[in-house]
């Protein structure tokens, strides 16, 4: 490789397959592709290691609110998981160990940032480019970055002038003491109602900024002894046992989804899970929800709710008028010290966001940005019409409130395998989705979700900002395992291009970065 401006020159690689992120579902992918025998691929990976959410979501308190023994791929089990539920950086080791169990490592680019892909409609190839200046040509690509690894930054006036300590809860800054500081947490979602625990009994003061309650429940923090663990060990029928009954018992969360008078009967619940951590009847009132449950993600935790019942936390409803250089100030006038502000406010999840700088052209000069001016949707959540060999990974309308997210990744990558082999079957240079397969999909899709607890009157990550839930899947997830199991051909054109020129001759635009 040549060298310019103190730099490598851009390089053009070509493969069959192109992953882009290295978490749970671009691993999952490159497993499976190996297990079939296609060798021939990529994982381009923005980061300096794999992990995705959990390389990146270190800080204190940390955990998945999904099972262990589920929360974690069907073929690779773990039997020594420490408990229910394992926190970050168990997480993490085991997504560590499954990447050089499976030899994954020579397979991914680190440092390779995707801005930018194209598809070539006469050679039937994605032209897909790096910031890096790097270019990859592929017959196929997946997209496997996943809905939460970009950190939303609120717009809050005079946040920039901030003099003292500010963060996200995704960018944690493990080396700034929190004793004996004032600290503000903006958000009380799925992240901040596990920091804030932690850090509590720490800081002087710390001011929780609210702007929606959520729903919390019980948390079940058992931890699995040493004789389960060598049962699981030893048994393996066991720990696919214990397997099933976890995903079976999530499963039946499902009914209060989709009948909301059933959720709201749970409600009763955990209303009296809160009152007897609660104190004070006015700090209640200020934590209860006023939407059903499910409507928004549903939180899990033992510790959340007592910690309010410190002297030294003080729940903040009230909205933030400004951020000075060393407090936060309130619409009722109210100033509050800070000495730093940690934002707990998640991500941005809408692709329309994210993915405003990245240049996405498929068939017939189709670009993902206008198709998806709507909404974004897709079908099973995995392939687009109009976008052919393109396939997602927790894509639109795949996403779970009740069960684990890699048993759908699993069902995905079996699908995406499926399309693969039809095409080679077919003799086929590429697949494209029909649009009224894509139409037809959708419009079920939204029907189902307005009979369901997300459509109960709340605003939620789950939804675009003109209210439009493009996220979720709102079936059983084992409706999902049986739609992906084999790919309706009908569903899809076929399309051969004609000989396929040398791998010299494709057309590569010009690299730029």
């Amino acid at each position: 490789m040549t060298m310019s401006a103190g730099r490598p020159s851009a390089s053009t690689t070509h493969v069959d397959v192109a992953i882009v992120g290295a978490g749970f579902g671009g691993l999952c992918m490159a497993i499976k592709l190996l297990e079939a025998g296609r060798g021939d691929f990529v994982i381009l990976e923005k980061g300096n290691e794999v992990g995705g959410t959990w390389r990146d979501n270190t800080y204190p308190g940390a955990a998945c609110d999904v099972q262990s023994h589920l929360y974690s791929y069907s073929f690779a089990p773990k039997t020594d998981w420490s408990k229910r539920y394992a926190g970050w950086r168990e997480i993490q080791d085991y997504i560590l160990k499954v990447t050089d169990d499976y030899r994954l490592r020579p397979f991914i680019r680190f440092g390779q940032e995707v801005v930018s892909a194209q598809f070539d409609q006469e050679q039937g190839r994605w032209i897909i480019g790096t910031r890096s200046g790097d270019t990859i040509v592929a017959r196929h690509w997946v997209l496997a970055s996943g809905p939460l690894h970009v950190p939303a930054i609120p717009q809050i006036p005079g946040l920039d002038k901030f003099k003292g300590k500010l963060f996200h809860s995704a960018q944690w800054d493990h080396g700034y003491d929190l004793a004996g500081k004032n600290v503000v947490s903006i958000g009380t979602g799925g992240s901040a109602i596990q920091y804030v625990p932690e850090i509590a009994p720490k800081v002087k003061q710390l001011y929780v900024f609210q702007r929606t309650p959520a729903w919390v429940i019980p948390r079940d923090e058992r931890a699995y002894s040493a004789l389960r663990k060598a049962i699981f060990a030893l048994v393996p029928g066991a720990r696919r046992l214990h397997r099933a009954r976890l995903y079976w018992s999530n499963e039946s969360r499902v009914w209060p989804i989709f009948h909301p008078a059933i959720a709201r009967t749970l409600q009763k619940l955990v209303l009296r899970f809160m009152h007897m951590q609660v104190k004070d009847p006015a700090l209640r009132e200020k934590l209860t929800p006023q939407y059903t449950i499910g409507c928004k993600r549903v939180l899990i935790s033992n510790v959340y709710y007592p910690t309010f019942n410190r002297p030294n936390v003080e729940l903040v409803t009230d909205s933030i008028r400004e951020v000075r250089a060393h407090s936060v100030v309130t619409q009722d006038g109210v100033e509050r010290p800070a000495d730093c502000i940690v934002l707990g406010t998640g991500f941005v999840v809408d692709p329309r966001v994210y993915m405003n700088n990245f240049t996405l052209t498929g068939r017939d000069g189709h670009t993902l940005g206008q198709d998806w001016q709507r909404a974004p949707e897709a079908y099973l959540g995995t392939v687009v019409s109009g976008y052919p060999n393109m396939f997602m990974l927790v894509g639109p309308g795949s996403a779970l409130g009740h069960n684990s997210i890699i048993f759908m990744i699993e069902a995905q990558v079996h699908y995406i395998l499926e399309c693969l082999r039809q095409l080679e079957r077919n003799k086929a240079d590429y697949l494209d989705l029909k649009p009224e397969v894509q139409r037809t999909f959708n419009d079920t899709l939204q029907q189902n979700l307005k009979r369901s607890v997300w459509s109960t009157g709340c605003q939620s990550w789950y939804q675009t900002a003109e209210g439009v839930n493009f996220t979720i899947w709102p079936w059983s997830t084992w409706r999902f395992w049986l739609r992906t199991q084999r790919v309706d051909a009908a569903e899809y054109e076929w399309v051969s291009c004609g000989k396929q020129p040398s791998k010299g001759k494709v057309k590569v635009p010009a690299a730029t970065g």
